[in-house]
């Protein structure tokens, strides 16, 4: 009985480790940025919305260029691995 307990307990940790593990490779592959073109900003915010209350709804802020929205949501980029060098 004890071998059957500690065999699961095992296959409970491989699956929990491996989809730890897949999940911080995820996020490691995918990261956001605020620096884009005013013209790709999605809006985020309200008007009036100040710096504070947009970075606490986890966006970007910038309202250094009119016409384009101030609090806009991050852009997601993608890390791309490198491959080893084979020399």
């Amino acid at each position: 009985m004890e071998h059957k307990v500690i065999c699961v307990l095992a296959v409970v940790l491989m699956l929990a480790f491996g989809s730890l593990a897949q999940a911080q490779a995820q996020a490691q592959a995918q990261e956001e940025t605020c620096i884009m073109a005013p013209r790709e900003r999605i809006n985020c915010g309200f008007p009036g919305v100040t710096a504070q209350q947009c970075t606490e709804r986890g966006c970007c802020f910038d309202d250094s260029v009119r016409g384009f929205p101030w609090c806009f949501h991050p852009m997601a980029i993608e890390n791309t691995q490198e491959e080893e060098c084979p020399f």
